[in-house]
This record gives structure tokens, C-alpha cells and sequence, in this order.
């Protein structure tokens, strides 16, 4: 590609492209190439190929080159960043509406998440997603001893219990999403998927609490 793009920002280029520059796309979609990349590593817990996900990713950066408007949107790259995310999710949910096996990703609450996004913890070994929701309902991770005939009951109680739009939030907070990115994903307020999560938060810290006093 042209050395002269490094030159430019992206809202510049993106400029330039409605100018007629037509090789422009070309560039953008590779210099961001790694954000989709980055992407399908926090989503792969969502139970899809990863190959598949950057497939997504990728379409969803040309729609964000296609329809940014920087009267409108925030930076470019925030705007590329929501268009790559809410394809890929768009993509997991139709597989599993296709698969017709709503709880299929659950399996990976025994994932190892060395390398999704925010994953890594100080020495470098995997946190494990059962820990990350424990930690999320702020409950211990090794005084639970949560063991699979367990992981099966909040399994259950998920399917049970929560709403379809709290297990949409719950999906993408698993992939370390703040709320306000879930927010956007979702096409959502922000304050309803706050409420969303402190929902379910209350809903699984309860499940697991019943867990703990019918061991004890």
C-alpha cells in the first residue's frame, strides 16, 4: 500500500475515499486487520471457529469504512470496533439459533482464557471462566469448590432464569466487555444493561450461595 496513508488519520483517509481514492479500503483493512484479530480472541469463548470470527471481523470493518460518518460517529476506530464486534456477535447468535443449542457455550465456563483479551492474569498462566464468574458474583473461587455436577446446575439456572437480553450481556461480559460496550453491541442503553448485569449478578450469586449451603 502507499507509504503516503501512514500520513493520515483514519478520518482523513476515510475522506479521501469518498473522494475517490478507492485504494484506501484496501489500506484501512489492513492496518486494522489486528483489532479483528484481537476481537476473535475475546469472542472465541462464545463457542465459534476462530477462523470464522475474523471472517465476521473482517466484514464488519469494511461496513464500519463503508458507513462511518465522522458528522455522526465518534472516531473511526471506535466505530470499527463496534461495527467488527456486533458482526461477530450477530454471527455466534444465528449459529446457535441454527444449532438450535442455546447453552452450548457454557461448556466453556472450564475454558482457559491465557489468550482472550484481558485474560492474562500476573504469572501468565490462564484464569479460567468458572473464576472470572465466581469473581464476578463476588464470591471465592476456591472455597466454592464448584465441580462439574455444579457447573451443570447454574448451567441450568442460567437457561431457567435468565431473560434472553441477560444472557446476551452475560455472553459479552464473559469476553471482558465493559457495560457501556455491551450497551453499544446490543443496540441498548447503557442504563438498561447496567440493570441487566447487576441482575444477573444478583440471580447467579444466588444460585451459587444455594450451591455452597447445600454442601455445607
Amino acid at each position: 500500500m502507499p507509504d503516503i496513508y501512514a500520513a493520515f488519520t483514519d478520518e482523513e483517509l476515510i475522506d479521501r475515499l469518498r473522494d475517490g481514492d478507492a485504494h484506501i479500503t484496501d489500506y484501512i483493512m489492513n492496518k486494522h486487520k489486528n483489532l479483528v484479530r484481537k476481537k476473535a480472541k475475546s469472542m472465541y469463548i462464545l463457542g465459534a471457529d476462530n477462523d470464522d470470527l475474523i471472517q465476521e471481523g473482517m466484514i464488519g470493518l469494511f461496513k464500519a469504512v463503508r458507513d462511518y460518518d465522522a458528522g455522526r460517529d465518534a472516531s473511526f476506530y471506535t466505530f470499527a470496533d463496534l461495527c467488527i464486534s456486533r458482526q461477530m456477535y450477530n454471527a455466534v447468535q444465528a449459529s446457535r439459533r441454527e444449532k438450535h443449542a442455546p447453552l452450548n457455550t457454557y461448556i466453556s465456563l472450564y475454558a482457559d482464557m491465557t489468550e482472550t483479551e484481558g485474560g492474562q492474569n500476573g504469572n501468565g498462566s490462564g484464569m479460567k471462566l468458572l473464576n472470572t464468574i465466581a469473581s464476578a458474583v463476588e464470591t471465592n473461587p476456591e472455597q466454592l469448590m464448584i465441580d462439574r455436577e455444579n457447573v451443570a446446575d447454574i448451567e441450568a439456572m442460567i437457561e431457567k432464569e435468565l431473560s434472553s437480553f441477560e444472557k446476551q450481556v452475560l455472553d459479552l461480559y464473559l469476553t471482558g466487555m465493559s457495560y457501556s460496550q455491551i450497551a453499544r453491541v446490543l443496540s441498548r442503553d447503557e442504563k438498561s444493561t447496567d440493570n441487566a448485569l447487576q441482575r444477573l449478578k444478583s440471580k447467579l450469586r444466588k444460585a451459587v450461595n444455594r450451591k455452597v449451603n447445600t454442601r455445607n
